[in-house]
């Protein structure tokens, strides 16, 4: 659906030119919700108005729906950028106009017959519900609902695609919590693919099915929102991830560890830090139990914490356990083969 190729763009600064995006490839399939995350000067807000050409790339290509946007003349980009739907932060919305209004502009832009734009706007309003307060200013109503307004706007034209920059993080997260619903149910019931721009992790946890890394300008990781849960590679990305699933030792257990780990006598069981991360019906499998049974270790349990992603069952888990190397080595296999991801975190209990 959208095929970013190794896009780069360049500003000149007052320092000499400045990289903001830098050899840049991503492909966003049709129909799917699609996260760029990255922290403030990352470059995903620039990325993103590339797609629109709102940002000519300095080098590279953008590819929506097979045509090359690059390459369109300006008659042929209005037409093209008629299919792209925009949500922002700031909503962007038309203080002398009605929400009614705001919501037809794009139709009366485009020539639509009056009758036709009455139906599409009464459609659009009750999809985001805000029927009753078609009549009403945007200064008269919240920061959701100046929103569900932007929102309904960028779907009057039927885009292909819809780009949200940072559309909820000047909301509260209950209200957050509501957008990202509508924006789901809106991907699914009209099959319409979603690029989201943002900085926090938890709106990529609860609505994105697929995931891009940004920082300096480059993604630095890649693919299914629920693998890099689980398996984060980068440091960036697991401080991000961090944020909403704790992925750490408390300081306070960690140091409880390291005084058992430096009372331990010689001779006694090697004792392993291990990282479990278990997804969809993992969680609710005795996988620790059988794998005592199995190779006769000893599992003390240090941290854990159950969330969901994607409507998923996801659950992080903290153990110490204790057998010879050879029982670990086994029992790790034993749950990597049952869709567990183990990572040892023994560094980070070393006793000096």
């Amino acid at each position: 659906m959208i095929e970013i190729q190794a896009v780069s763009q360049r500003f000149d600064g007052p320092s000499g030119p400045v990289d903001a995006i830098r050899n840049v490839s991503i492909s966003v399939k049709k129909g799917e919700v699609f996260g760029i995350i990255g922290r403030s000067g990352a470059g995903k807000s620039t990325l993103v108005r590339t797609l629109n050409m709102l940002n000519r790339p300095t080098q590279g290509h953008i590819v929506l729906d097979g045509q090359e946007m690059t390459s369109l003349n300006p008659a042929r980009l209005r037409e093209a950028r008629r299919h792209i739907g925009m949500i922002f932060q700031h909503f962007n919305l038309l203080s002398s106009r009605t929400v009614r209004g705001n919501v037809a502009l794009p139709l009366e832009l485009a020539g639509i017959p009056k009758p036709e734009i009455n139906r599409k706007v009464d459609e659009l309003l009750e999809l985001v519900d805000l029927t009753a307060l078609a009549d009403r200013y945007p200064a008269q109503i919240s920061g959701g609902q100046k929103q569900r307004v932007g929102i309904a706007r960028a779907l009057a034209n039927n885009p292909k695609v819809l780009l949200s920059d940072e559309a909820t993080s000047a909301l509260d997260p209950e209200t957050t919590k509501s957008i990202l619903e509508l924006l789901r149910k809106i991907n699914r019931e009209l099959g319409l693919t979603i690029v989201l721009i943002t900085h926090q992790m938890e709106v990529i946890k609860q609505i994105c099915d697929r995931m891009a890394v940004m920082e300096a300008g480059e993604v630095i990781e890649l693919g299914p929102v629920l693998d890099i849960f689980r398996a984060p590679r980068h440091p960036v990305t697991r401080a991000m991830i961090g944020d909403v699933i704790s992925l750490d030792l408390p300081k306070g257990v960690l140091q409880r560890v390291r005084a058992q780990l430096a009372q331990a006598k010689e001779g006694d069981a090697q004792s392993h830090l291990l990282r479990l991360a278990f997804t969809g019906s993992g969680v609710e499998e005795p996988l620790l139990s059988e794998a005592v049974r199995r190779f006769d270790l000893d599992f003390n349990i240090l941290h854990g914490q159950i969330d969901e992603i994607q409507e998923q069952a996801f659950g992080s888990l903290a153990i110490l356990a204790r057998g010879s190397d050879e029982q670990i080595e086994q029992a790790k296999a034993f749950m990597q083969t049952r869709g567990v991801t183990v990572e040892e975190l023994n560094h980070v209990i070393a006793v000096d």
